[in-house]
């Protein structure tokens, strides 16, 4: 007999294996550059629940742990907005096949249209309110991190580095 306690543990064990399989991380690496002395190594990994756009993210320098939250700025715009431009055309455009869908629209109106910018910054903290501020280029924005990139980073005290993540 299916009780709905068991009907909601089963459902909870689903959304629960959905979700961590919707998750992707990476890694990536740096070099701190060192007051006089030689440069440190600095190990990065990130993880993200929606694809590379927003996640979490762990810088490792010798001795401090860093981490904090990630975001790659993108511009969300409804296809609704979109609707003026087809005024006195077909909508869509899909005579004109710019779109890369000749014969047809590009979208349904309900969707949206994501805008990846390709720039991704970070703020990371350590222990005693040390803070990193990290700024990242993406190699193909609209993978988010896994589609890899490379940046920099500037710690509290001022000393920089640059990091890199491969994409997969």
């Amino acid at each position: 007999m299916v009780t709905s306690q068991r009907v909601g543990i089963l459902v909870t064990v689903c959304l629960s294996m959905a979700l961590a399989a919707c998750t992707t991380t990476g890694v990536g690496g740096g070099q701190l550059a060192a007051n006089g002395g030689e440069a440190q190594p600095v190990a990065f990994s990130w993880r993200s629940t929606d694809g590379g756009i927003t996640g979490s993210m762990t810088a490792v320098t010798p001795g401090k742990t860093f981490e904090g939250r990630f975001f790659q700025i993108t511009q969300q715009t409804r296809s609704e907005v979109l609707d003026p431009l087809w005024r006195h055309w077909g909508h869509g455009w899909h005579d004109w096949p710019y779109w890369g869908y000749p014969g047809r629209g590009p979208y349904p109106t309900t969707q949206f249209i994501t805008h990846y910018s390709g720039k991704v910054v970070a703020t990371l903290e350590a222990p005693e309110q040390q803070r990193m501020r990290c700024r990242f280029h993406l190699v193909e924005p609209a993978r988010g991190m896994s589609g890899g990139g490379e940046g920099q980073c500037q710690l509290s005290d001022g000393r920089t580095l640059r990091a890199s993540f491969a994409g997969k």
